[in-house]
Protein backbone atom coordinates (compact mmCIF):
# COMPACT_ATOMS: atom_id res chain seq x y z
CA UNK A 1 0.00 0.00 0.00
CA UNK A 2 1.47 3.35 -0.58
CA UNK A 3 2.17 5.74 1.74
CA UNK A 4 1.75 8.93 -0.10
CA UNK A 5 0.72 10.37 -3.83
CA UNK A 6 2.89 11.24 -6.33
CA UNK A 7 3.22 14.50 -7.04
CA UNK A 8 1.66 14.46 -10.58
CA UNK A 9 -0.98 12.88 -8.91
CA UNK A 10 -1.71 15.73 -6.86
CA UNK A 11 -1.31 18.55 -9.16
CA UNK A 12 -3.48 16.41 -11.79
CA UNK A 13 -6.06 16.01 -9.16
CA UNK A 14 -6.03 19.82 -7.41
CA UNK A 15 -6.62 20.73 -11.36
CA UNK A 16 -9.83 19.17 -11.77
CA UNK A 17 -11.63 21.32 -8.45
CA UNK A 18 -12.67 23.96 -10.73
CA UNK A 19 -14.39 20.98 -12.97
CA UNK A 20 -15.73 19.26 -9.78
CA UNK A 21 -17.08 22.42 -8.28
CA UNK A 22 -18.94 23.09 -11.17
CA UNK A 23 -20.30 19.19 -12.13
CA UNK A 24 -19.53 17.31 -8.86
CA UNK A 25 -23.17 16.98 -8.20
CA UNK A 26 -23.40 15.54 -12.09
CA UNK A 27 -20.95 13.29 -11.47
CA UNK A 28 -21.77 11.67 -7.64
CA UNK A 29 -25.52 11.28 -9.73
CA UNK A 30 -23.99 9.02 -12.40
CA UNK A 31 -21.95 7.47 -10.30
CA UNK A 32 -24.87 6.11 -8.05
CA UNK A 33 -26.87 5.51 -11.05
CA UNK A 34 -24.05 2.86 -11.90
CA UNK A 35 -23.01 1.95 -8.45
CA UNK A 36 -26.58 1.13 -7.90
CA UNK A 37 -26.95 -1.21 -10.72
CA UNK A 38 -25.77 -3.76 -7.67
CA UNK A 39 -28.71 -4.36 -5.80
CA UNK A 40 -26.83 -5.41 -2.55
CA UNK A 41 -24.78 -1.84 -2.29
CA UNK A 42 -28.00 -0.14 -3.31
CA UNK A 43 -29.31 -1.27 -0.33
CA UNK A 44 -26.95 0.07 1.99
CA UNK A 45 -27.65 3.76 1.00
CA UNK A 46 -30.56 5.84 2.68
CA UNK A 47 -33.02 5.69 -0.22
CA UNK A 48 -34.42 9.25 0.80
CA UNK A 49 -31.10 10.68 0.79
CA UNK A 50 -30.93 9.49 -3.07
CA UNK A 51 -34.08 10.81 -3.75
CA UNK A 52 -33.92 14.12 -2.35
CA UNK A 53 -30.54 14.69 -3.76
CA UNK A 54 -28.57 14.64 -0.52
CA UNK A 55 -26.43 12.12 -0.87
CA UNK A 56 -24.83 13.11 -3.94
CA UNK A 57 -24.33 16.77 -2.76
CA UNK A 58 -22.80 15.16 0.56
CA UNK A 59 -20.36 13.10 -1.39
CA UNK A 60 -19.75 16.11 -4.26
CA UNK A 61 -18.95 17.98 -1.34
CA UNK A 62 -16.57 15.38 0.05
CA UNK A 63 -14.22 14.95 -3.35
CA UNK A 64 -14.15 18.70 -3.87
CA UNK A 65 -13.01 18.49 -0.09
CA UNK A 66 -10.67 15.69 -1.43
CA UNK A 67 -9.54 17.22 -4.24
CA UNK A 68 -8.56 20.74 -2.71
CA UNK A 69 -6.91 19.48 0.07
CA UNK A 70 -5.09 16.22 -1.43
CA UNK A 71 -1.55 18.24 -0.58
CA UNK A 72 -2.69 18.60 2.97
CA UNK A 73 -4.60 15.26 3.93
CA UNK A 74 -4.34 16.50 7.34
CA UNK A 75 -7.33 19.02 6.87
CA UNK A 76 -9.63 16.58 6.23
CA UNK A 77 -9.32 14.48 9.54
CA UNK A 78 -12.63 15.33 10.52
CA UNK A 79 -14.06 14.61 7.55
CA UNK A 80 -12.66 10.81 7.19
CA UNK A 81 -13.42 10.38 10.97
CA UNK A 82 -16.95 10.83 9.95
CA UNK A 83 -16.85 8.96 6.72
CA UNK A 84 -15.64 5.95 9.17
CA UNK A 85 -18.32 6.17 11.43
CA UNK A 86 -21.11 6.14 9.01
CA UNK A 87 -19.12 3.27 6.94
CA UNK A 88 -19.08 1.25 9.66
CA UNK A 89 -22.67 2.11 11.08
CA UNK A 90 -23.88 0.80 6.89
CA UNK A 91 -21.36 -2.30 6.86
CA UNK A 92 -19.09 -0.84 4.51
CA UNK A 93 -16.17 -4.03 3.82
CA UNK A 94 -13.07 -3.82 1.89
CA UNK A 95 -14.44 -5.62 -1.21
CA UNK A 96 -17.08 -2.62 -1.96
CA UNK A 97 -14.50 0.13 -2.52
CA UNK A 98 -13.76 -1.30 -6.01
CA UNK A 99 -17.21 -1.19 -6.52
CA UNK A 100 -17.52 2.57 -6.31
CA UNK A 101 -14.38 3.34 -8.41
CA UNK A 102 -15.70 1.22 -11.06
CA UNK A 103 -18.43 3.73 -10.94
CA UNK A 104 -16.93 6.93 -10.22
CA UNK A 105 -14.11 7.00 -12.58
CA UNK A 106 -16.54 6.34 -15.91
CA UNK A 107 -18.88 8.63 -14.18
CA UNK A 108 -16.12 11.67 -14.20
CA UNK A 109 -15.33 11.07 -18.00
CA UNK A 110 -19.24 10.65 -19.00
CA UNK A 111 -19.96 14.00 -17.15
CA UNK A 112 -16.72 15.95 -17.91
CA UNK A 113 -15.71 14.39 -21.32
CA UNK A 114 -12.21 12.81 -22.66
CA UNK A 115 -11.11 16.47 -23.15
CA UNK A 116 -11.31 17.20 -19.28
CA UNK A 117 -11.11 13.21 -18.13
CA UNK A 118 -8.29 12.70 -20.11
CA UNK A 119 -6.64 9.23 -19.23
CA UNK A 120 -3.85 11.39 -17.37
CA UNK A 121 -6.62 12.38 -15.49
CA UNK A 122 -8.50 9.32 -14.91
CA UNK A 123 -5.21 7.60 -13.93
CA UNK A 124 -4.29 10.54 -11.37
CA UNK A 125 -8.21 9.85 -10.17
CA UNK A 126 -7.11 6.10 -9.78
CA UNK A 127 -4.52 6.09 -7.94
CA UNK A 128 -5.67 8.76 -5.30
CA UNK A 129 -9.28 6.90 -4.72
CA UNK A 130 -7.04 3.75 -3.76
CA UNK A 131 -4.90 5.89 -1.60
CA UNK A 132 -7.91 6.93 0.22
CA UNK A 133 -9.45 3.84 0.28
CA UNK A 134 -6.59 2.39 1.64
CA UNK A 135 -6.74 5.10 4.51
CA UNK A 136 -10.29 4.49 5.45
CA UNK A 137 -10.31 0.54 4.75
CA UNK A 138 -7.26 0.97 7.71
CA UNK A 139 -9.63 3.12 9.97
CA UNK A 140 -12.64 1.01 9.47
CA UNK A 141 -10.90 -2.14 10.40
CA UNK A 142 -9.67 -0.28 13.64
CA UNK A 143 -13.58 0.67 14.28
CA UNK A 144 -14.77 -2.75 13.25
CA UNK A 145 -12.17 -4.40 15.91
CA UNK A 146 -12.99 -1.49 18.41
CA UNK A 147 -16.72 -2.32 18.28
CA UNK A 148 -16.15 -6.42 18.29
Amino acid sequence: MSTSLSQQTIAIVKSTGPALRQHGVAITTAMYRRLFEDAEVKAMFDAAAQESGEQPKRLAAAILGYAENIDKLEALGGAVARMVARHVDTGVKPDHYPKVAAALLPAIREVLGEDIATDDVLAAWAEAYQFLANLLIAEEAKAYAAAA
